[in-house]
């Protein structure tokens, strides 16, 4: 047997168990790469390479990033700009069917927007838009279905931390990634807005929303400007040229913690508390980049891409055919993975193959994004799943069935972001950053 086909073995079936045992992912990779390299090179050697290949993966500025915009969400949940979003989203869809359900998803998308946090969004707008839902009789497991479902749109609307990951793994540039992420982030909401009028056509009995006198509607908008604001702040500096993308996100700490304080909703004393969150949740990413990292220097090592890449080629030789049966294994693969491992790993076992076939990496980082973000929504692994289940106070069991309308809505979006690379092209290309 082959040294690819050994360490393949070996990862995957370490992988499989570490799951169902309920072994933290980040650990799970940890042991089962130190265990594929201790089969090549021995286990002293192991070590060493190991903790080498750990480093280099987190040892780069392009990741300061990370902490940063974990920083500015964790502020923008205190500061009081999730409730000025929710409510200037309210305004704009608040005629619609199912209002408060459109709501959620439009106040998803521009929470994503300013933080590029799923589950921050989950917990910030569930948190905020659930108790109004709930009173106006909507059913409390559609409830955290719509507010699960329309989390994810933040990991691709820009500024994003998974398109960061995916720009260190590919070497793409982070704001062209960013441009290309809009559309099929909206892309992502209106396949979610489309799911909650169908669900209001069928119910009848839910309850309008009284329309806002002109003048209320009005200071409402405005009062959320400053929040949105951000978006021109920390996208515009990078396309214009003015800052990186690492130092937008320090940018974008500092204007979240001046607007907390001018709506005087952030206390200095709100600080520590935000700061020890924001740190524990930077440990978790990077040390999940860390043991993923390795991971994918073990299977390059091995040639494990070659191998997949052999097998895949000679099942066929169309590009739309290869993205399907790629984007059907990472379907599987993000129901039990973290988007962030799983970019570090199968991106570089994929990105060569598309490359092959003349497919953009901009284009193929969409896919991949997308693809992942729908991993988020599935069980044994979904954490935005398990954070809107728990903001709505449900069941995984009970929300699940009610996000079925919602996946068959988002897995029609991703064939359409696959099938049209315009979609995920055509900004950076005006823009001038492809």
């Amino acid at each position: 047997m082959s040294e690819a086909a050994i360490t393949g073995l070996v990862l995957l079936f370490g992988l499989l168990v570490g799951i169902l045992g309920s072994v933290p992912i980040a650990v799970t990779i940890g042991i089962v790469t130190f265990l594929a390299l201790a089969i090549l090179i021995g286990p002293e050697k192991a070590a060493l390479l190991a903790a080498q290949r750990s480093f280099s993966g987190v040892n780069s500025f392009a990741l300061l990033a990370i902490p940063f915009f974990i920083l500015a969400g964790s502020l923008m949940n205190t500061g009081g700009i999730a409730r000025r979003l929710v409510d200037a989203a309210l305004v704009l869809v608040g005629r619609m069917p199912g209002a408060l359900a459109q709501t959620n998803v439009v106040a998803n998308a521009m929470f994503g927007s300013v933080s590029g946090a799923a589950v921050a969004a989950a917990a910030a707008v569930g948190g905020t838009v659930g108790p109004r839902m709930r009173k106006d009789g909507y059913d409390p497991a559609f409830v955290a279905a719509v507010n699960t479902a329309s989390a994810p749109s933040g990991m691709l609307i820009p500024p994003s931390n998974t398109l960061i990951v995916y720009s260190l793994v590919s070497s793409t540039s982070v704001a062209a990634l960013f441009m290309a992420g809009y559309i099929p982030g909206l892309l992502w909401m209106a396949a979610c807005m489309i799911a909650v009028g169908l669900y209001a056509v069928r119910h009848k009995n839910i309850k309008r929303q009284p329309r806002l006198p002109v003048g209320q509607a009005v200071k409402v908008l405005l009062d959320a400007i400053p929040s949105l604001f951000m978006i021109v702040v920390v996208i515009g500096g990078i396309i214009i040229g003015w800052f990186t993308a690492t130092e937008s996100a320090a940018i974008a700490v500092v204007y979240c913690l001046a607007l907390g304080f001018i709506y005087r909703e952030l206390k200095v004393k709100d600080l520590p508390g935000i700061l020890l969150d924001s740190a524990k949740t930077t440990a978790i990413v990077m040390l999940l980049i860390a043991v993923s990292s390795s991971m994918s220097w073990v299977m390059s090592y091995s040639d494990i891409p070659t191998l997949l890449m052999n097998g895949i080629t000679s099942m066929t030789d169309t590009k739309w055919i290869v993205l399907l049966l790629i984007t059907v294994i990472m379907l599987i693969v993000g129901t039990f993975m973290d988007p962030t491992p799983a970019i570090l790993i199968f991106v570089p076992i994929f990105l060569p193959i598309v490359q092959a076939y003349d497919i953009s990496p901009i284009h193929f980082g969409m896919i991949i994004t997308f693809n992942l973000c729908l991993g988020t929504l599935t069980p044994p692994v979904g954490n935005v799943l398990f954070v809107g289940a728990r903001i709505g106070n449900q069941t995984i069991e009970q929300v699940t069935p009610r996000l079925i309308p919602f996946f068959v809505a988002l897995v029609i979006a991703l064939l359409l972001v696959i099938y049209i690379p315009a979609l995920s092209t055509w900004l950076p290309s005006i823009t001038g950053l492809l």
